[in-house]
């Protein structure tokens, strides 16, 4: 009976899973899991970050951690990706709205994500509505977050879990390089090919503009008398702003409004050492015995101070 549940179960489960990214959604406009099902390693061959793919401007990124960590131990990757809050973006639905921010972090084999219990109580509450997740099963130390809103959100804390060399050989103390990618906003390309809405509108036809109205939708119809003498009427979101008049000639393909998208991608990377403890301590007993040194010396040069004196006086 349990194994009957569980196949049901299961069952519902998968059924959920494929028919998720068709679902409606109303604030969020990305998907990451688009990536995830299409890429094994978001990291491509020539370094290229897969989120390029359908967010086409570029943008900044920065990353802030520390230089070096202990095995074994919790720290904090502080992903920031800047913009204007003023700016608004068309949503999928054609309207205005604030943007969304998402990022994936790529860290060497070992370091992964904190989980909730070793985390702070002040962690929790400051990274409060951020959900981060490992970009798969086989890819634990690769992390997505996002889309989540950038209001909010310019900055990401990402807590991080260093490894034990002594618990995994694999792992060894070495300088390491990590990888970010961060975009804001809402992308160009669809993971189909298409163009989303979020792409300046182009003339459907060449011609010369009749006319320029506002239907009652609050939607732009704009009047063209095309090249061969037929009126075509091309309709624009009221969301958009037209860069063309009436009386203009227009060709096939010309952009009749400005470009719409004010986001884009940013990828950057940095370097982080995995420490040894045993290094810190002979550094530091290293850095003791030199002092020690210098402070002999010292000692040293006054004694033959004071013999050099007396000679001179006797």
């Amino acid at each position: 009976m349990k194994i009957f549940h569980w196949k049901i179960n299961l069952k519902i489960l998968g059924f959920i899973l494929l028919f998720l990214p068709l679902m409606p959604y109303k604030s969020v406009e990305a998907f990451p899991i688009y990536a995830q099902q299409a890429y094994s390693n978001p990291r491509e061959a020539n370094g290229r970050i897969s989120c390029a793919n359908c967010h086409l401007a570029q943008k900044s990124v920065e990353i802030e951690l520390p230089k070096a960590v202990l095995p074994n131990s919790i720290f904090e990757a502080v992903v920031k990706i800047p913009y204007d809050l003023n700016n608004k973006q068309i949503l999928g639905s054609g309207t205005r709205g604030g943007l969304n921010v998402g990022a994936v972090l790529i860290l060497p084999q070992g370091f992964k994500l904190a989980s909730s219990n070793q985390l702070t109580k002040e962690f929790k509450e400051k990274n409060k509505g951020v959900y981060i997740s490992p970009y798969s099963t086989k890819a634990e130390n690769i992390l997505v977050v996002g889309p989540i809103s950038g209001d909010k959100h310019q900055e990401i804390i990402f807590p991080i879990v260093s490894p034990d060399p002594l618990l995994n050989k694999e792992i060894n103390f070495l300088k390491y390089p990590i990888y970010v990618g961060a975009n804001r906003g809402r992308g160009q390309i669809n993971p189909t090919g298409e163009k989303t809405n979020n792409n300046a509108i182009l003339s459907q036809n060449s011609g010369e503009i009749l006319s320029i109205l506002i239907n009652e939708a609050g939607n732009y119809d704009i009047l063209i008398r095309t090249i061969t003498g037929e009126n075509i009427t091309q309709s624009i979101p009221k969301s958009f702003d037209l860069v063309v008049s009436k009386g203009m000639k227009i060709l096939l393909d010309q952009p009749l409004t400005k470009d719409p998208n004010i986001g884009g991608f940013g990828q950057t990377e940095t370097e982080i050492v995995l420490q040894s403890p045993e290094r810190i301590y002979g550094y530091m007993l290293l850095c003791f015995f030199l002092l020690l040194t210098q402070v002999f010396l010292v000692i040293k040069k006054k004694q033959f101070e004071k013999v050099q004196i007396s000679e001179m006086n006797f």
